[in-house]
């Protein structure tokens, strides 16, 4: 019986859109259909970097990757950062390198992301059919049936590539995942990451709002430390986000999701120790000059996060102590002179400015999460080219599987190359039309 395609790629954003014109690329006589949900495709790449599409960046490793480093280093070895340049290249993005080592396309618009993949599936002959979720998928004696919508059709091969629940107002909203596990797939218990974190609304961010600045976290799950990392923190009205709150934010959320004691801590000096910071303020407090704790901090920090910091940090130590209880000002410790300042206060500021919990009350779910912790196990997909290990004939990509990168490209490069490897291998495997 023959299908009436030759290759279904299932969801239509970074990876099926790169699997869909590999495997039209490799085989230009074979029938290629790409389908989604969403009335507009690509409403995920033209949201992602600020609406300028963080396409890779510089340097990726698989110690980028919350997955098995061994099969991550097989995926990227397949279809690399400087193989996914040149390919942007061949489609008219260039790409420009930032600072922190992030690529961007130099038009700084996703749109010119998202419109160079959609020529070239056009250019190939590619169907692409928006606005047909598909349904359910059934194996057949030739292939698969494809249930959407709108009706139905068969393939020989199909690729899954409908995403995790990052962004759902985008179409990933998980259905995929349904999908495959009645076909036999497992999928793990999936949670947001990269996701900003909330605080209560007795803490100091509110008045900071806006305002970002290098700070490091300590995440510590029942006491003990799993995550350090340091970088930039933004204060919202909500709480923090910013690159390090983002990083970070995927091990609170399980843990906390586990019903697991986690707790956060910022180190507003990154890379000082308690110790070096109660040095640096002793010896500040000695030198000549009416120098006040708020005009030293601000040296090292912005003007309104110190005045917040002291503010808080002096009604704790209001509220912990009687010792000179009526000097307490509405800013706190802010000035009072460092020559004044007595040490058991030194180095409670000094502890505030190295170790403050942070209080988090939770994250601000899927639909400001930019990517999915959790999915389908790399161990069920063959990482030479992404075929199941499950159902002959079904490829998984994307966010669909157990992989999700740090903010900064990553996750994009894993679409890329994943989708490289599926289109490739399924078009080659494929006997002519």
């Amino acid at each position: 019986m023959q299908t009436d395609v030759d290759i279904a790629v299932v969801g239509a954003g970074a990876a099926g859109l790169a699997a869909a014109i590999f495997a039209a690329e490799t085989r230009r006589d074979l029938k290629v259909v790409l389908l989604d949900s969403a009335r507009k495709i690509g409403a995920k790449i033209l949201v992602s970097g600020g609406r300028r599409c963080n396409v890779t960046h510089e340097r990726v490793t698989p110690a980028d990757f919350h997955a098995p480093h061994r099969v991550v280093e097989r995926v990227l070895q397949r279809f690399d950062v400087q193989t996914t340049v040149r390919w942007f290249e061949s489609l008219g993005v260039p790409l420009k390198r930032e600072p922190t080592g992030k690529l961007f396309p130099v038009s700084n618009d996703a749109r010119t992301v998202l419109s160079a993949l959609l020529r070239r599936c056009s250019a190939l002959d590619v169907r692409v059919m928006a606005h047909h979720r598909v349904q359910d998928i059934t194996p057949t004696d030739t292939g698969f049936r494809i249930v959407h919508e709108a009706g139905q059709f068969t393939a020989q091969r199909v690729i899954m590539a409908t995403g995790g629940q990052s962004l759902p107002k985008t179409g990933s909203d998980g259905h995929g995942w349904s999908i495959v596990q009645r076909l036999g797939h497992t999928v793990t218990a999936t949670y947001p990451a990269l996701v900003p974190l909330m605080l209560d609304d007795t803490f100091f961010h509110r008045g900071l709002s806006g305002i970002s600045h290098e700070v490091t976290l300590t995440t510590r799950v029942g006491g003990k430390t799993i995550d350090r990392r340091a970088g930039s923190l933004l204060w919202t009205h909500f709480g923090v986000s910013g690159p390090v709150v983002l990083d970070a934010s995927r091990f609170w959320v399980i843990a906390n999701s586990r019903g697991q004691d986690a707790k956060i801590s910022i180190a507003f000096l990154p890379e000082q120790p308690f110790e070096a910071v109660d040095r640096w303020l002793s010896h500040a407090g000695s030198n000549p000059g009416p120098k006040t704790v708020v005009t030293t901090l601000s040296q090292r920090l912005p003007n309104r996060v110190v005045k917040a910091l002291c503010a808080y940090v002096g009604e704790m130590y209001g509220a912990t102590s009687t010792e000179n209880r009526d000097e307490r000002t509405n800013d706190g410790l802010g000035s009072t002179a460092l020559s004044q300042l007595p040490r058991p206060r030194r180095r409670a500021l000094t502890q505030a400015l190295t170790d403050l919990p942070l209080p988090v009350v939770g994250d601000r779910g899927w639909n400001h999460a930019e990517v999915t912790a959790g999915g389908v196990p790399l161990g069920e997909v063959n990482p030479h080219s992404m075929v199941s290990r499950k159902v002959p004939g079904l490829y998984l990509i994307g966010e669909m599987l157990d992989c999700d990168g740090r903010i900064g490209g990553f996750n994009f490069q894993w679409a890329w190359s994943t989708g490289h490897i599926a289109g490739c291998s399924v078009a080659g495997g494929l006997a002519g039309s």
